[in-house]
């Protein structure tokens, strides 16, 4: 059986239903299964072809318990969902491999680096990526970004825009970086859904620019084929380590054309969507590439100006007592 697992699967609705689709392509008899810490309440548990209750990632019988349910299901490809079960999947990925179950995960090493924003951003630099300029903490000038090293979700994030509004925790707080402030109102923010095949290689990358944002996931979106596209693949062809789908994140003036790159998530990104229905189809490629065994060719026949708009839909459950 060529049976899926989505881990931490929450709202991922869309992301479940196209694993679905690719899957019936290969193996008709092909399931796509979900865990999530809450699975009642997670909608794209209700979706897919069955789930079940995971510990916390941070509990010692995390993997223990994962390996379990894998084996239960016949499962051979894992695909996770959230930052903080990167590092723990990374680190864990050789026993799953020994049970004939791949997680699509990058290497230790690279998740390391994308989950502290300071090691992220020399790799950048190494990279010939643009970064925001760094504020001294001691000599600031305004107006300043500060986010934390390690977060994610937009959480523990500030815009200063005079000495004023600076206080002891932002000095005190040892995880939070002073920075450039990239203006919203001058830059265009950008999603990058980047593909990277199980030798390193860049496969595919499609700019989506965010045009608005909702709990900090895409609302509104529209792919674009500008100079991001070449930008990424000049400099990005290849990282040592990375594997699958890689959301990046950069900053684009439409102008100057300066390109300032943020952040990599090495994950689908809740926006991932929008690039799958434009023809960016990374379910189909993980499953070629790890079940079958095939090699993905460079691909930038996706759609252009593709625009996705999002609005709330209902997934119902019957006879659920609280």
């Amino acid at each position: 059986m060529n049976n899926i697992l989505i881990t931490s699967a929450g709202q991922r609705v869309s992301l479940v239903r196209a694993f679905q689709k690719e899957i019936k392509k290969i193996d008709e008899n092909g399931k796509v299964f979900t865990v999530d810490l809450n699975p009642v309440l997670a909608p794209a548990c209700h979706v897919s072809d069955g789930y079940r209750q995971i510990n916390r990632v941070t509990e010692s019988n995390y993997i223990s318990n994962l390996l379990e349910i894998c084996k239960d299901w016949e499962i051979k490809i894992i695909i996770p969902t959230i930052d903080t079960e990167l590092l723990t999947l990374a680190k864990n990925k050789d026993l799953f491999l020994q049970n004939g179950i791949t997680p699509i995960i990058s290497s230790e090493g690279f998740v390391e680096k994308c989950r502290d924003k300071r090691i992220i951003n020399e790799f950048f630099k190494e990279k010939n990526i643009d970064i925001p300029q760094e504020v001294s903490k001691e000599n600031p000038t305004f107006p300043l970004f500060i986010k934390p090293y390690d977060g994610s979700l937009s959480k523990d994030t500030f815009l200063i825009r005079e000495a004023s509004e600076l206080n002891e925790y932002h000095f005190q707080n040892p995880k939070l970086m002073f920075m450039e402030y990239i203006d919203h109102a001058i830059y265009d923010e950008y999603t990058v859904d980047t593909y990277y095949d199980k030798t390193n290689h860049l496969k595919c990358v499609v700019p989506r620019k965010r045009i608005m944002v909702r709990a900090g996931e895409v609302n509104k979106g529209v792919t674009h084929k500008n100079e991001i596209e070449n930008y990424v693949k000049n400099n990005l062809s290849y990282i040592d380590g990375a594997i699958g789908c890689l959301t990046m994140q950069f900053f684009f003036h439409p102008t100057s054309k300066r390109i300032v790159g943020i952040e990599i998530n090495p994950r689908f990104g809740g926006g991932y969507p929008l690039s799958y229905l434009a023809g960016a189809n990374y379910p189909e490629w993980i499953l070629k590439e790890y079940l079958s065994g095939d090699t993905i060719s460079y691909f930038d026949g996706w759609e252009n100006n593709l625009l996705m708009l999002r609005y709330d839909d209902e997934v119902l459950v019957r006879n659920y007592e609280n």
